[in-house]
């Protein structure tokens, strides 16, 4: 029983798959960022250009 708990907590094998996950949602924080930013910015553009069509 005790060679079992040493061997998982010594397994390393999931480590790698959390990591990834981490990174990807590193990522996706930062585009759901840069498009909300981006998003502001065009609807501005776009009202000034409908205000200035009437």
């Amino acid at each position: 029983m005790r060679n079992l708990l040493k061997r998982f907590l010594a397994d390393q094998a999931g480590a790698t798959a959390i990591e990834y996950g981490l990174i990807a949602a590193g990522i996706a924080l930062a585009i759901i960022a840069a498009v909300n930013g981006l998003g502001s910015n065009l609807n501005g553009v776009f009202t000034s250009v409908n205000n200035s069509l009437k």
